[in-house]
């Protein structure tokens, strides 16, 4: 199943056709993206009865305007250094447990944005995001899966100055500007993934001029802490919800790991791709949000 978020409003997608939940289901199901995470199970069940591609009420994906696919996330976590080489470039240890941050939920955007740059140190970090439909504490790690809507495509973006620019560094607050969190293009179970612990994942600077620079190019099977045992991890601290975001590390080619540094500029394009759940596109503007 493929859910996404058709301005404002659940809807399936299914190649290049998308339907919109609220008004195929006859009203069993809410429009409101959000609603729909305490019913997971229920809309899988149903979601199998439909023929999205096939139905007369179906539109064409390209015509559909997408925001995040859970546009409103009580908590947003973010996982450090979970990629060995990440870890490596940054000139950090590897961690012996998860390194957590959060991103505050007003940074969370959809799959195609402006973002405009506060700073001239603002970094990439291309991520698997999980995206929890049932939540719950002390989740053991054998359970992990069945807590999980599916999986999204997601960008950490980073303003580095502000991050860096206290003791202790301000983390959460250099990760928080408007739309530097943007997610989707939708929720994809992980039954529809072939692999779904070994996703290839990349990030992809377009110039101006239209030339293509990949920054980032890795595998998800190279998480030095799986989802599942996040998932547990957390819980164990902390009441995972329903919609909530798990962002779970980036693999090498930040900007900050470069040798010279190299960070985004106004007029850049960056693109951001998993295998088997799409990709997520933002342009980037000079100036500060007013």
């Amino acid at each position: 199943m493929r859910i996404a978020n058709n301005s404002g409003r659940l809807a399936l997608v299914d190649g290049d056709h998308i339907l919109d939940v609220e008004s195929t289901s006859g009203g069993a199901f809410s429009a409101d993206p959000m609603a729909v995470f305490g019913r997971w199970t229920e809309l899988g069940d149903w979601a199998t009865t439909v023929d999205v591609a096939g139905h007369p009420d179906a539109t064409a994906l390209s015509d559909a305007i997408l925001d995040a696919p859970s546009p409103r996330p009580r908590q947003v976590f973010g996982i450090g250094l979970n990629y060995a080489d990440h870890a490596a470039e940054s000139g950090l240890p590897l961690p012996e447990k998860p390194v957590v941050f959060t991103k505050f939920s007003s940074s969370v955007a959809g799959p195609d944005v402006e973002v405009r740059l506060p700073g001239e140190t603002v970094d990439w970090e291309a991520e698997l995001v999980v995206v929890i439909a049932t939540g719950g504490r002390r989740i053991p790690v054998a359970e992990a899966r069945s807590h999980i809507a599916g999986y999204t495509v997601g960008q950490d973006l980073s303003e580095r100055t502000v991050q860096w620019q206290d003791q202790p560094p301000q983390f959460s607050v250099g990760k928080s500007f408007e739309n530097f969190a943007p997610i989707g293009p939708c929720i994809v179970t992980l039954d529809e993934l072939t692999h779904a612990d070994a996703l290839g994942i990349s990030a992809t600077i377009v110039a101006v001029d239209g030339t293509e620079s990949v920054m980032q190019e890795g595998n998800t099977d190279q998480l030095v802490f799986s989802v599942d045992e996040l998932i547990a991890r957390l819980s164990e601290i902390v009441e995972l919800l329903p919609g909530d975001l798990i962002f779970t590390g980036t693999p090498p080619g930040v900007g900050a790991g470069r040798d010279p540094k190299r960070f985004l500029v106004e007029g850049e394009t960056l693109v951001t791709e998993i295998e088997g759940i799409g990709r997520i596109t933002q342009r980037f503007v000079a100036g500060a949000p007013s």
